[in-house]
């Protein structure tokens, strides 16, 4: 496997740091790394993401990762996700980074 580059790690940190039944978007992520953008999260997910929690991160519209979505939707429902159907509810279960709690699912 490639050596990762520091964009890489700081995506797969804040990853790691998303709670159980919250999410961040691939935007979201971008944003709070403070480089790259959605698609450059996805690369990095798609490459390196198999060793974090990655239906934690969802596309913006609360869709799991592609080819994933039943995984994605398995997981979501273990750790009580806020779901819309078969997305997340964004309003509910975005994460913002910034707070370690997190809203119990009801």
């Amino acid at each position: 496997m490639d050596a990762v580059n520091p964009f890489a790690e700081a995506v797969l940190d804040v990853v790691e740091r998303i709670p159980p039944g919250r999410v961040m978007s691939y935007g979201d992520i971008a944003e709070y790394v403070g480089q790259g953008g959605p698609r450059q999260v996805g690369r990095v997910m798609s490459t390196y993401g198999g060793g974090v929690p990655w239906w934690r991160v969802v596309h913006a519209d609360g869709t799991g990762a592609p080819d994933h979505e039943q995984r994605c939707l398995a997981h979501w429902r273990e750790e009580g996700t806020a779901l819309r159907g078969d997305r997340v509810d964004m309003r509910r279960a975005r994460w913002d980074g910034r707070s370690a709690d997190f809203q119990e699912a009801p």
